[in-house]
């Protein structure tokens, strides 16, 4: 029974954010914001959204393993799993903009961040909101930075009629699936965990973290389809930026997070190796089927030593 509590938890989860970015994109729209700020901050921020809400919940549970467990695998998922898919799948994928040197630094500093602020064991809530700060640099950066980012809009959007009524319901909607289903979600994770006799950690690391880099995977295949290889990257780069700032700053600011590094230093490896990988990738335009299964071995030896105690 657990099992479908998770499932449905993690789709209600996944749905509610899509709802979200789509009725914020309507509302940027209708409101003539432009189209780099909506795919600066809502594609990249709002398919953050359920690894926030899981993490949020589940700092307010006293479970910080589960939230931290969740921005690191969902981390090493974006990187290594949704980039290595793509890789191996798209065809000529040749970005317009030189990735390495405006935006491949923010794939590896926030990384960098959260392991100095968390070399003492814990992240409270001054280090959460130095994070959230972060974030606002971040920001600062893309809107400086402009006329060089093409951001992707939804033409059905920009054809169709702008309702209040049906954007505030459908708003309202994603909010409450995000909501509920982050709650659900920690617990039905939690109770799989004791009954499997893994700790929470395994859990979110993987279940969860996977679940909620879902929304990642999507955006990048679609974006795949066009070729558009600069909105596939700029959106894993963007959503990691978002995970270690607004998703565990946030969930330090809920509760203080406690870090183990000698019980979960492999894992903060496999996340550092990812990240440091697509520096690499983008500083030489490595951007084909290689590339690709290099960072599948990554993601194959983070799950292997988190699944050993079932081998």
């Amino acid at each position: 029974m657990e099992y479908i509590i998770f499932l449905i938890s993690m789709s209600a989860l996944i749905y509610g954010a899509n709802y979200i970015i789509v009725e914020s994109e309507r509302i940027a729209l209708h409101f003539n914001i432009s189209s780099f700020v909506i795919g600066a901050t809502l594609i990249a921020v709002g398919t953050s959204l359920p690894e926030m809400a899981a993490s949020i919940a589940a700092s307010s549970a006293g479970k910080s393993d589960m939230a931290v467990a969740n921005v690191l695998g969902s981390v090493t998922f974006n990187i290594s799993l949704v980039l290595g898919v793509i890789f191996l799948i798209a065809k000529d994928l040749k970005p317009k903009r030189d990735l390495f040197q405006n935006d491949s630094a923010w794939s590896f500093f926030p990384l960098m961040v959260f392991i100095i602020m968390a070399y003492d064991g814990e992240i409270g809530m001054f280090e959460g909101v130095m994070f959230l700060i972060l974030m606002g640099g971040y920001l600062l950066f893309l809107s400086k930075d402009a006329k060089a980012i093409e951001a992707e809009v939804d033409t059905n959007l920009v054809k169709e009629k702008f309702a209040w009524a049906k954007t505030l319901l459908f708003l309202i909607l994603g909010f409450t699936l995000v909501i509920v289903g982050a709650n659900y979600t920690i617990e039905s994770a939690s109770t799989i965990a004791r009954s499997l006799g893994v700790t929470e950690w395994v859990i979110s690391l993987i279940l969860i973290a996977f679940g909620t880099s879902l929304p990642e995977l999507v955006v990048s295949i679609a974006a795949a389809k066009k070729g558009n290889a600069d909105m596939i990257i700029g959106n894993i780069i963007g959503s990691n930026v978002a995970n270690f700032t607004i998703v565990l700053g946030s969930a330090a600011i809920v509760n203080p997070l406690t870090v183990d590094f000698s019980k979960y230093g492999y894992d903060i490896l496999c996340a550092a190796t990812a990240s440091f990988m697509l520096v690499f990738i983008t500083a030489n335009k490595l951007y084909n089927k290689s590339a690709g299964i290099g960072l599948l071995v990554i993601i194959a030896l983070m799950l292997h030593n988190s699944l050993k105690v079932f081998l």
